[in-house]
């Protein structure tokens, strides 16, 4: 199973935004921390989802900071692409749906907001693992 959405550059139906809102009432491109302190947590029956996140920065981050990214313990990967201040979060994540491993992952960024203070998630993608 594959979520998927473009969140920025263009309005979303309410449809959209409640499928896109986390279980404690946060959209899941602005990161929801509680989703991501109970994905680091999760069971390990849950579902493994492969989890992208796209988002554009005001500043750049530091190269030291992108490598550091790793260090969380989670499998999560931060890159910069070709495309100045446009970075992509990657990371495993377990949780019950979609929705939520994606809220989890943008709240990484929440979380941690020495590494980026302000963000635009502009597209998400949330696949479920097989291999998980």
């Amino acid at each position: 199973m594959t979520e998927w959405a473009i969140l920025a550059g263009r309005a979303q139906s309410q449809a959209e935004v409640d499928r896109w809102t986390c279980p404690h009432g946060r959209h899941a491109g602005q990161g929801c921390v509680t989703c991501y302190q109970a994905c680091a947590d999760a069971d390990a029956s849950l579902p493994l989802w492969e989890v992208a996140a796209w988002f554009t920065s005001a500043r750049p981050i530091p190269i030291r900071a992108l490598h550091d990214v790793h260090r969380h313990g989670q499998h999560f990967a931060l890159d910069q692409p070709s495309t100045p201040l446009i970075f992509l979060l990657t990371g495993q994540v377990r949780a019950a749906q979609g929705v939520e491993a994606v809220a989890g992952l943008v709240g990484f960024l929440v979380q941690n907001r020495h590494i980026v203070d302000e963000f635009t998630v502009t597209e998400v993608r949330a696949v479920h693992s097989l291999t998980g």
